[in-house]
């Protein structure tokens, strides 16, 4: 499923490159003038509280869930997620297999005053550019559909543009080819992106291996209050929650009833 994506994904990236030129957007993108909000320095506000800083995610479908929410408005969801609590909040833009578009970002934005991370597959140079032009706070780096040397320039491209970047791994390979980035934000993802498998045990593994002035986000799997504090116990603040709270009806109040203690 994984390789599917990727192969969707590089398909949309030359059709895009097509319609509007690397160069184009490079220089719209580098003449981008609003102001990011800082999505690092509000999860580190909730670190530093030892406290849950939840970065709640606008999500209307999966390839292992299906259709997740059939009635979706992501303007009034970023709005129930503040008032919920939420620290940030994560917006899938992949089209094909989740159903979501780069157009949300700036919407959500629009919704409410929350840092927002831009979800995606990120392949090339050229969706570092469309994820500042469209008004993206935070990007997504996932190490297992990145050489370390594209890993290396992505990174670094979005760190230039004022993009903060969460790198997302899974085992310790992946952990140990990120590592080299002394990246500031690392994310655990519980489960297995080619057989969907999930196990929180993950984190728990990985983050001892991470240097502790690194944050670390822990994604997927988290539903109940016993899995926050199960994290919150081996020292994880940051949690990235999806789809526990999507297909409630009320997604501000499924994050808020989550996190009160």
């Amino acid at each position: 499923m994984l390789q599917s994506i990727v192969s969707s994904r590089k398909r949309a990236i030359a059709e895009q490159k097509s319609k509007m030129p690397e160069g184009t957007i490079e220089r719209r993108a580098r003449n981008y003038s609003e102001l990011p909000r800082k999505f690092l320095r509000e999860l580190k506000a909730g670190y530093q509280k030892q406290s849950p800083a939840i970065i709640a995610e606008i999500k209307r479908a999966s390839p292992s869930k299906g259709m997740i929410k059939e009635n979706f408005d992501p303007q009034a969801i970023a709005k129930s997620y503040e008032e919920g609590g939420a620290t940030c909040i994560s917006v899938l833009t992949e089209t094909e297999f989740f159903l979501g578009s780069p157009n949300y970002i700036k919407s959500v934005k629009a919704a409410c005053s929350l840092p927002v991370l831009r979800k995606d597959f990120i392949l090339d140079d050229y969706q570092i550019f469309e994820s500042k032009l469209i008004g993206s706070d935070c990007i997504l780096l996932i190490a297992a559909i990145l050489d370390i040397s594209d890993l290396h320039r992505l990174y670094k491209l979005a760190i230039s543009l004022d993009l903060d970047v969460l790198v997302e791994v899974h085992n310790s390979e992946e952990l140990d080819k990120v590592l080299t980035l002394a990246p500031s934000m690392i994310g655990i993802n519980n489960r297995n992106l080619n057989s969907f498998d999930l196990n929180l045990d993950v984190t728990i593994d990985l983050v001892e291996k991470i240097p502790s002035d690194v944050l670390v986000v822990t994604e997927s799997g988290i539903k109940t209050r016993v899995h926050i504090e199960k994290m919150l116990s081996h020292g994880v603040y940051g949690f990235l929650i999806g789809e526990a709270l999507m297909a409630n009806a009320d997604p501000g109040l499924a994050l808020s009833q989550l996190t009160s203690v």
